[in-house]
């Protein structure tokens, strides 16, 4: 009786671990596609170098050079993006930002990477910010437009 109580809650556990497992969410960026706030101003700052199209997919565009789209959680907007997208080489280097509140509660995010993604983009870039675009960008004097 104690072997079958206990594989029963071996198996008990193990059905629990893969649950928990489905349902954990697989963003739709790697961490090599994540570019940190430096970096980008570092590259608007120098203006040296090709820059990216910087792209907000959020409330409203903040980062020197960005075009705005809006809030990508809505679908007129993320047409708005598949258009600008449509006229752009897929090689060619593309950042979008939201800022709107802490990364991992974004509503914009997603949706937005994901179509750009859909659309083939081999160089897409997704600005990394944890807390908000406040926080993370304009009290770091980083240039605003």
């Amino acid at each position: 009786m104690k072997k079958i109580t206990q594989i029963i809650t071996v198996l008990s556990l193990l059905v629990s671990f893969t649950f928990v497992q489905g349902q954990t969410k697989q963003e739709p960026w790697s961490s090599s596609q994540l570019m940190p706030p430096k970096q980008l101003a570092d590259r608007i700052q120098q203006a040296k170098t090709l820059m990216p199209l910087i792209v907000n997919i959020g409330p409203q565009a903040v980062i020197k050079g960005s075009v705005d789209i809006g809030p990508a959680d809505e679908k007129a907007n993320l047409k708005k993006l598949e258009t600008l997208l449509s006229k752009e080489d897929k090689n060619r280097e593309v950042v979008l930002y939201c800022g709107c509140c802490p990364f991992d509660r974004c509503p914009n995010i997603r949706p937005a990477f994901s179509q750009i993604k859909k659309m083939g983009f081999k160089n897409a870039k997704l600005l990394d910010i944890p807390k908000n675009i406040k926080t993370d960008w304009i009290d770091k004097d980083y240039p605003v437009q």
